[in-house]
């Protein structure tokens, strides 16, 4: 279950589910605390100090979940998300790009995808590369960033709408083919997720169907 991809509706579902009953109850009430409280209070909102705790709170596992909710909750819109992306811990940050399809419709936050894109932090580029990514880098962005995700090792699997971007983009097919000529001469391996970008190159494109506020396509 991806944060990125799932409405928050469902996501709180699913994360109530899971969580034991301290658990639910911290939730219950930072997500409560946010909807009360959405905008700044002093140096430092409540909701934000709920994003800090949501690890210990919550679980490793679950806290990428428990933040995005707390965002939703918080209505947090571009500058409450750059302020927090920017202060906060790599694992704030993750769960702000994870939040962004859902809290900023057009490309106000697109900085915090290019500076997520520009690290060597696996998990944040991984993040970065969400439904917002997709619907919001232009073409010479979005190709750079498929290269990094071969450069470092991230599955293309987490580069949402991957097949209907790559269609037919000639391209991007050429800068795979001299990264694979490259790793070829060097004498090293060629990544197998390239030969299947490439292979979704030689596709044709299809229209994208209508994109609702979670970013999915229907």
């Amino acid at each position: 279950m991806s944060p990125a991809h799932t409405p928050p509706a469902d996501l709180r579902a699913a994360l109530t589910a899971v969580l034991d009953g301290a658990a639910r109850a911290w939730l219950d009430q930072a997500l409560d605390e946010a909807a009360a409280h959405p905008g700044t209070h002093g140096p430092i909102s409540v909701w934000e100090l709920r994003l800090a705790e949501a690890g210990r709170r919550c679980g490793p596992a679950h806290a990428d979940a428990a933040r995005v909710l707390v965002l939703h909750a918080a209505r947090a819109g571009a500058d409450a998300l750059t302020r927090v992306y920017y202060q906060g811990t790599a694992d704030e940050r993750r769960a702000v790009l994870h939040a962004l399809p859902h809290l900023v419709p057009g490309p106000d936050a697109l900085a915090l995808v290019e500076d997520a894109l520009r690290t060597n932090d696996t998990r944040l580029v991984a993040a970065a590369l969400g439904p917002y990514a997709a619907r919001h880098l232009d073409a010479h962005q979005w190709r750079h960033a498929v290269l990094k995700c071969l450069f470092t090792g991230v599955p293309v699997d987490h580069v949402a709408d991957l097949a209907r971007r790559a269609a037919a983009d000639a391209e991007l097919a050429r800068m795979l083919a001299d990264y694979a000529a490259e790793r070829t001469a060097a004498g090293r391996p060629v990544p197998e997720d390239l030969h299947r970008v490439l292979a979704l190159t030689e596709s044709e494109p299809s229209a994208p169907g209508p994109v609702d506020p979670h970013g999915k396509e229907s």
